[in-house]
């Protein structure tokens, strides 16, 4: 009764076969949860004077948008929601290079269109908070709800190591979390195990800057506050903070996965790596579209 309430003839209609299509669909919308809800809690928190939400509360937020933007688009796409987590699964091979290209622009354009809901839900808010200047700086500035900046202590140097650590502890917390061969969490529960790591770097690494830790998460946004109102000062504030969050990540997601392959992954006992590797070569291969072969990943973040 529910396959066929969930598969009725004029639903059919409309589902897509291609298997590119469908990740970039499922990882849009589910990066598009993260934002919204994201920062929809930062903006609840700046724009009530701290007086409705405080910095732990930004915290949780974010780690369930990361649990619930899992939840809605794992089945489909893997639910990555961040370019350094796939970039991760390409190092791994989980990913060929052209679902890494996929996968940031789906992730990209989701970050843009959540930030633009944002924007949408709280504009009379941020029009009488901030008198209708979209300011950068200052004691009524508001583009931080939507990208990160530097506190007034941080350097670029520091903000990018601070970046590299925090996402490479994110890295290595998802591959313990989906390798098989470790002590994997159980595939439903991945999306909130994933969300309580986040809740953790955020709870230990946000006084820096925010912990953005997602390429997507920060510059879509923030391209989203030049073109509405703030300008390019989001782009020259911080000395150029811009790029280290872009950077940053992606070199931590480098690092993580080097660090839990060479410390973790390469020790897993040979024999139970090599019987994985057997069980996996007779599957049955999946094949996503009638035409295409596209290796898709079972991994949440």
């Amino acid at each position: 009764m529910a396959d066929e309430f969930r598969l009725s003839p004029t639903i059919r209609r409309f589902r897509v076969t291609n298997a590119y299509l469908r990740i970039v669909m499922a990882e849009t919308l589910g990066t598009l949860i993260l934002i919204l809800c994201g920062c929809g809690s930062v903006a609840q928190m700046e724009l009530s004077g701290f007086a409705k939400a405080q910095f732990l509360s930004v915290n949780l937020a974010f780690g369930f948008a990361v649990t619930a933007g899992s939840y809605v688009c794992a089945g489909v796409s893997g639910a990555h929601l961040n370019p350094a987590v796939s970039f991760s699964m390409f190092l791994i091979r989980k990913i060929t290079w052209r679902l890494l290209l996929l996968y940031c622009l789906a992730q990209f354009i989701g970050a843009l269109a959540g930030a633009g809901f944002v924007y949408l839900v709280y504009f009379d808010a941020l029009r009488v908070y901030s008198g209708g200047n979209w300011t950068v700086y200052g004691p009524q500035a508001t583009a931080g709800i939507f990208a990160s900046y530097p506190s007034e202590h941080l350097g670029a140097i520091n903000g990018l190591s601070d970046q590299v650590i925090a996402t490479a502890t994110l890295i290595i917390c998802i591959l313990a979390i989906n390798d098989q061969d470790n002590n994997p969490v159980p595939q439903s529960l991945q999306p909130l195990v994933v969300g309580l790591v986040v809740l953790l770097v955020g709870l230990s690494m946000g006084f820096n800057c925010g912990y953005p830790i997602n390429p997507a998460r920060d510059l879509a946004p923030r391209i989203f506050t030049a073109l509405a109102g703030w300008g390019l000062e989001v782009f020259r504030a911080g000395g150029h903070w811009w790029w280290v969050p872009v950077v940053g990540p992606m070199i931590g997601g480098f690092v993580g996965t080097l660090f839990y392959e060479m410390l973790i992954g390469i020790h897993i006992p040979q024999g139970q790596r090599e019987a994985d590797e057997e069980h996996d070569e007779g599957e049955e291969e999946i094949k996503p579209a009638e035409d295409e072969m596209v290796e898709l990943t079972e991994t949440t973040a």
